[in-house]
């Protein structure tokens, strides 16, 4: 009796540990969010973000809270001579809140640094073929999106994202779409969703698209939706989140139903936007 009355203090005092830690935290996030927008970052958003003036004013407001917060809990660490400025922070942070407006959010809770590179970036690791045999495998990349907290980036190509918000390819959005997607804890292109019901007719709609895509790319058709997106599903979630917002009236118009469910879950609409 004594070791179960043992194990159920413990487990009272951890909840009570964890609502208090919850409570702080929401507290101190209030009064970041209290704080006024910096007039250096006005300009920045000004300069840098073609998207920016172009979103409701409440959205606007709204993003402006989340950055705040965003930016403070997030750690920013340049490579190869990166030098981390506030233009660097700001223009990353703005486009990777975007995707927290109008819901609620834990500010990509497992993600803790940002590592910026000046440009594309090679990376070489370990890997075993099917026969065993181990092999250096050196890719160009241009970002990634880590589960064990981390993103990289690319400058020059986080940059061009925000001053091109039309083109369809948007890096930031792209990598912090995995973050969104891995809270489920794979990423597999099935983010948490709201209501267990919904996770049947996301897989559905996702799945049918997501197929699609892949005919489309074997036979080398034109897309909306980049090619890249059909190599796995976790890919196609965040190519088709760069479109959302990028091209948001084209991919209504053409994949309603993939529109549909990204609103439902983004809880925006882009296409209404100026």
């Amino acid at each position: 009796m004594l070791p179960l009355i043992i194990f159920l203090l413990f487990c009272a005092l951890l909840i009570v540990w964890i609502a208090t830690a919850n409570r702080r935290k929401q507290k101190k996030r209030q009064a970041i969010s209290n704080q006024p927008f910096p007039k250096e970052w006005r300009q920045i958003l000004r300069n840098n973000l073609s998207f920016f003036y172009k979103i409701p004013s409440d959205l606007q407001l709204q993003l402006k809270d989340k950055m705040k917060i965003f930016l403070s809990e997030k750690q920013f660490v340049g490579h190869q001579g990166q030098e981390i400025t506030d233009e660097v922070r700001v223009t990353i942070a703005a486009q990777a809140c975007l995707l927290l407006l109008n819901r609620p959010t834990d500010f990509y809770p497992f993600l803790k640094t940002i590592a910026v590179y000046p440009a594309a970036f090679i990376t070489n690791r370990a890997t075993q073929d099917h026969s065993g045999v181990q092999q250096r495998d050196s890719r160009v990349l241009l970002g990634e999106s880590w589960n064990r907290g981390k993103v990289i980036l690319s400058w020059q190509d986080s940059a061009h994202g925000g001053a091109d918000f039309n083109d369809g390819h948007n890096l930031v959005i792209h990598e912090f779409a995995h973050q969104l997607d891995g809270e489920s804890g794979v990423t597999n292109g099935a983010p948490p969703l709201s209501k267990e019901h919904d996770y049947d007719i996301w897989a559905n709609i996702m799945s049918q698209e997501f197929e699609q895509l892949r005919q489309q790319a074997q036979q080398g058709k034109r897309t909306l939706i980049d090619r890249y997106g059909a190599t796995n599903p976790a890919e196609f979630f965040a190519v088709a989140t760069e479109v959302f917002f990028e091209k948001p009236k084209e991919l209504k118009q053409y994949h309603p139903e993939l529109y549909a469910q990204f609103t439902q879950y983004y809880a925006i609409d882009p296409s209404s936007w100026s």
